[in-house]
């Protein structure tokens, strides 16, 4: 069992870790359309994460592992990285800017993985303790979130500056936490395993390819949720539009706690096509909903986040758990995130970003109706392909 100590530690970890992203992730595009950034140069600057997190196994996998203890690495990464972001508050050269992010992202998104090998190395059994520490994460985003949205900061640099003090404070915190050696010390590890390319190897199964290749696809609609909700609800005049949108965070812990009974009921694929349905609903809430008498369409598509996150991602990685044999099931979970929060990602963000330049009216308008028919439809052809071609089979129900 846990020390008391010990879960209190890595709770705050966990809150901090995620309590610095959520600051400034969610209201930068409407700070960069402040300093006149257009869509396309938004969306390239929220492509940084996608690419540092392509890039960030090598570095845990191939360095972190073999050479040096987590908690040392998260606090270096931490203290350098809130350097960094802090000085992408004195650039308004949007290239500029997407290289001094990318560098910033370098350093935050292997934190990631470096809180759970934290949490993971003091657990005697994870499948208890872990969630918990893990849902303090997500508090963490939310209690950001409502800071912001409250101060009502969100055009201004504010929340960078203050995620970037954040994240150097949970770097001097992280070389007091457990000590975390490197797990991989004296083992050689190949590129393949790094990235979970032997899971590959499952996808001449069409239902592993199905849902892998779904992943892909719908996280390109994702990426117009993350990258310019909060911009459409300002310009929609939305008060305190950041501390409104944790209500997709709490519709996600609500949600999540219902899983098991969900899955074992329904199944995976009904799940996974609610999941997506859920995002077709969710966009055409927002291209037809105001901010005034309709307003409850816009909030009605905030709190279906937590369907269209819980049933689609998290019985994804269900069955990807169920599907993978033993030995390739952590190299199939790390394949998954690779393909979903790294390419789709980077894919959505370029093509969000056109897309809201493309409906620019002004400097602070958009054809809005326009933008958000485009996510909502590509959720449906993906929701139509998978319905076709995914079969579900007993196996993969518990």
């Amino acid at each position: 069992m846990m020390k008391t100590t010990t879960l209190v530690s890595l709770s705050l970890m966990m809150f901090l870790q995620f309590f610095m992203w959520g600051a400034w992730y969610v209201t930068m595009s409407t700070y960069l359309s402040t300093i006149q950034f257009d869509g396309s140069e938004i969306g390239n600057a929220y492509s940084t994460t996608s690419i540092a997190a392509i890039i960030s196994p090598f570095f845990i996998g191939m360095i972190a592992d073999k050479f040096f203890a987590s908690q040392k690495i998260l606090g270096v990464l931490n203290i350098v990285g809130g350097i960094v972001l802090y000085s992408t508050t004195w650039i308004t050269s949007p290239v500029l800017f997407f290289w001094v992010l990318l560098l910033y992202a370098c350093m935050y998104m292997p934190t990631l993985g470096l809180v759970n090998a934290i949490c993971f190395h003091q657990m005697d059994n994870p499948g208890k303790e872990f969630p918990r520490i893990r849902a303090m994460g997500t508090v963490g985003w939310i209690i950001a979130g409502l800071l912001v949205g409250f101060l009502e900061v969100e055009k201004s640099s504010f929340p960078l500056k203050f995620a970037s003090v954040i994240s150097v404070l949970a770097g001097i915190y992280a070389f007091f936490l457990p000590h975390t050696p490197p797990k991989a010390k004296g083992q050689k590890v190949s590129i393949s395993e790094v990235l979970g390319l032997e899971t590959l190897s499952l996808m001449r199964d069409r239902s592993f390819a199905t849902l892998i290749i779904s992943a892909l696809l719908i996280c390109i609609p994702l990426a117009f949720y993350y990258n310019f909700t909060n911009q459409y609800f300002n310009e929609s005049g939305m008060e305190k539009a950041a501390a409104k949108m944790t209500g997709g965070q709490f519709s996600e812990m609500l949600f999540l706690l219902t899983m098991p009974w969900l899955f074992r009921r329904f199944g995976s694929k009904k799940l996974i096509m609610l999941g997506m349905l859920a995002w077709v609903i969710r966009y055409t809430l927002f291209a037809l909903g105001n901010n005034e008498e309709l307003v409850w369409m816009l909030y009605t598509g905030i709190i279906l986040h937590g369907i269209c996150y819980d049933f689609f991602f998290v019985t994804a990685q269900i069955f990807v758990d169920h599907e993978a044999p033993i030995k390739l099931r952590a190299a199939a979970q790390g394949f998954v995130t690779l393909v979903t929060y790294g390419v789709g990602m980077y894919i959505g963000s370029l093509i969000s970003g056109a897309v809201v330049e493309m409906y620019q009216i002004s400097l602070n308008a958009h054809h809005w109706f326009n933008i958000w028919i485009i996510p909502a439809s590509m959720a449906g052809v993906v929701l139509v392909l998978f319905a076709l071609l995914f079969r579900e089979e007993k196996r993969d129900t518990v």
